[in-house]
C-alpha cells in the first residue's frame, strides 16, 4: 500500500509540475512458462530488468520503446552507461528496457544464444519478449515502434528476437553479434564464434518469414562490427544481413548480394568507417557498418568500462540516426 501511494502522489506531482521530471530507473521482474532453457533446466524462467523513462516524459503521449541487450560480463547499469543510451534517450524521449541475465542461467551473465529453445523463440527469448509486452502495458508504449539492440551475447538475443517475434519487434541493431541459430548448441557455440555459422542462417530467416504468414513483414537491421573483432569474427555481420534479408522476403544465395549503396568514411585516428545498404522496394533493409581497426567493443564507448572503444565512430548515435523517426 505504501509504494502505491508513493507512486500515487509522484503522479500528481508530475500533473501538476511545471518543470520537466528528470529521467529514473525502475525496476522489475517478469516471467514466461515457456522460458526454460535446457543449459539451467532448473532455473525459473524470470529475469529482472531495469527501465529508464527519459527526462521530461510526457504522461499521456505513447513513447517508443528501445530494449538493450547487454552482452557477457556486463550488467544493464554498465551497459546502460558504457553506450550513454540514457543521453540518446532523453534526446529522443523513448523509454528503454534494459533485461538482465542471472548468474544462476550462466555463469558469465551471458544470454544463452546458442540455446535451441532461445534460438526457436523460447528459453530467454521468449522471457524477454514477455518483458517487452509488460512494460509496452505499463508505460504507454507505442506497439508499433519497438526496437531491440545488443552487444554480442546480448546482440545475438536481439537478432533471435527480430527473427521469432518479427510483429513485435519493428527493428534491430546488433552490434559484433551473431546470427539467430548460428550455432546448434553450447559445444559448438565458441567455434561457431571464431569461425562463422554451422547452420544457414538465411534459411532460418526465410523460414521465421513464412511461419509468421505475412509478405508485408518488414524488421529491418543495423550490424555493427570491427574488423579487428577476435571475438566474434567479422563475418557474422555479414550472415547477419544474409539472415535478415531472408526474412524482409529477399532471395539469398550463399554469398551476400551486392549492395544498393557503399561508401567509406575516413575517421580521425585512421580508422574508417565502411557503409553498406539494401534495400526492397526503396525501403531500407539492412545496413551493415564495418569498423576498421575495431575490436571486440562498443565503438564510442565508456572506456571506464569493460568492451567499450572510445574512438569514433559513436554507435550510439548510428542507432540513433538508424532507427530516426521511430524514436522521435
Amino acid at each position: 500500500m505504501g509504494s502505491l501511494w508513493t507512486r500515487a502522489k509522484a503522479f500528481v506531482a508530475r500533473l501538476f509540475s511545471g518543470e520537466p521530471q528528470p529521467g529514473r530507473f525502475e525496476s522489475g521482474s517478469k516471467f514466461s512458462l515457456a522460458g526454460f532453457v535446457s543449459t539451467a533446466p532448473f532455473v525459473w524462467p524470470s529475469r529482472d530488468y531495469l527501465v529508464y523513462i527519459p527526462k521530461g516524459r510526457p504522461l499521456f503521449k505513447r513513447a517508443p520503446l528501445l530494449v538493450l541487450c547487454h552482452g557477457c560480463k556486463q550488467t544493464p547499469e554498465e551497459f546502460a552507461q558504457g553506450t550513454r543510451i540514457t543521453e540518446l534517450a532523453d534526446r529522443t524521449g523513448c523509454v528503454v528496457l534494459l533485461p538482465r541475465q542471472k548468474k544462476q542461467a550462466n555463469a558469465w551473465y551471458c544470454w544463452n544464444w546458442f540455446e535451441s529453445r532461445t534460438t526457436a523463440g523460447q528459453g530467454e527469448t521468449a522471457i524477454v519478449a514477455a518483458q517487452i509486452r509488460h512494460v509496452i502495458r505499463r508505460y504507454r508504449i507505442d506497439r508499433k515502434r519497438v526496437a531491440v539492440a545488443g552487444m554480442s551475447a546480448g546482440g545475438a538475443l536481439a537478432a533471435a528476437l527480430g527473427v521469432r517475434y518479427p510483429r513485435l519487434i519493428s527493428s534491430v541493431t546488433v552490434h559484433s553479434g551473431l546470427a539467430c541459430g548460428a550455432a546448434k548448441s553450447v559445444l559448438t557455440a565458441i567455434p561457431v564464434m571464431q569461425q562463422g555459422p554451422e547452420t544457414d542462417v538465411a534459411t532460418i530467416g526465410a523460414a521465421a518469414r513464412a511461419e509468421a504468414g505475412s509478405t508485408r513483414v518488414i524488421v529491418p537491421l543495423l550490424a555493427i562490427h570491427g574488423d579487428a573483432d577476435r571475438v566474434v569474427a567479422p563475418r557474422h555481420a555479414e550472415e547477419l544481413v544474409r539472415q535478415y534479408l531472408a526474412l524482409n522476403g529477399i532471395t539469398v544465395a550463399a554469398d551476400l548480394p551486392p549492395p544498393d549503396t557503399e561508401h567509406d568514411k575516413p575517421l580521425p585516428g585512421g580508422r574508417v568507417e565502411t557503409v553498406r545498404e539494401w534495400k526492397r522496394e526503396g525501403q531500407l533493409i539492412a545496413r551493415l557498418v564495418t569498423v576498421s581497426q575495431l575490436g571486440h567493443a562498443w565503438s564510442g564507448g565508456d572506456t571506464t568500462l569493460a568492451y567499450n572503444d572510445a574512438a569514433a565512430p559513436d554507435a550510439t548515435a548510428l542507432m540513433g540516426s538508424f532507427l530516426g523517426d521511430g524514436l522521435s
